[in-house]
């Protein structure tokens, strides 16, 4: 029984926070009320505090279930080999990046993230999106770093350079893909960009 209360439980909070994502993007975080999320979820709102303290609390978990840490990325390709080719992990992470954000549930989280929240009591989406981004930046500058180390990146380039060229090309690819999804893939599109970026910061083949 206890089994069973606590997948009920986590059905529960799983269902709030698909309704959050629908009402959010439809609404934006500001203009949508708790009662219009329970609403939403056939549920009242005493399901959502029962799971939620307020809702901030609610857009944080909204966020997690969406969160792809570049390492994280990394370590789900299972390739220990990929230590000792730190463009290629790059490649294979932003790759697998790529592949998620094409699912319904990242898109939409990502652009309420962007495009539907303004600062609002606890929640500040231009934080949010900072510390994403430096995160990804610093993870970045850390794999180039360590290709510089190995005698991959091309001489004469700084690590932190080569980092801070793919963040901005990532970035901007990310933007203009959220700002209208339909006209183009980022999976096809980031491939495309990703290795052209790639090529160019790579060491010269020798011989």
């Amino acid at each position: 029984m206890a089994r069973r209360t606590k997948a009920e439980a986590a059905a529960t909070r799983e269902a709030l926070l698909d309704a959050a994502e629908e009402v959010f993007l439809e609404k934006g975080v500001a203009r949508t009320s708790l009662e219009q999320i329970a609403r939403h979820a056939d549920m009242t709102r005493g399901a959502i505090y029962w799971h939620f303290k307020n809702k901030a609390d609610l857009f944080q978990a909204m966020l997690q279930r969406v969160r792809m840490p570049f390492q994280e990325l990394v370590e789900e390709i299972g390739d220990p080999g990929l230590a000792g080719r730190p463009l290629e992990a790059i490649r294979l992470a932003c790759l697998k990046g790529f592949e998620r954000l094409e699912q319904p549930r990242y898109r939409r989280v990502h652009a309420i993230l962007i495009h539907h929240c303004e600062v609002f009591g606890d929640i500040d989406p231009l934080t949010m999106q900072n510390e994403m981004a430096e995160e990804a930046c610093g993870a970045l500058i850390d794999y180039c770093g360590c290709a510089a180390r190995l005698g991959h990146l091309r001489p004469g380039l700084d690590p932190g350079v080569a980092g801070e060229l793919l963040q901005a090309m990532l970035g901007g690819l990310f933007h203009d893909w959220l700002r209208n999804h339909e006209r183009f893939s980022i999976l096809e599109r980031g491939t495309l960009l990703l290795d052209a970026q790639l090529e160019l910061m790579r060491a010269p083949a020798s011989g």
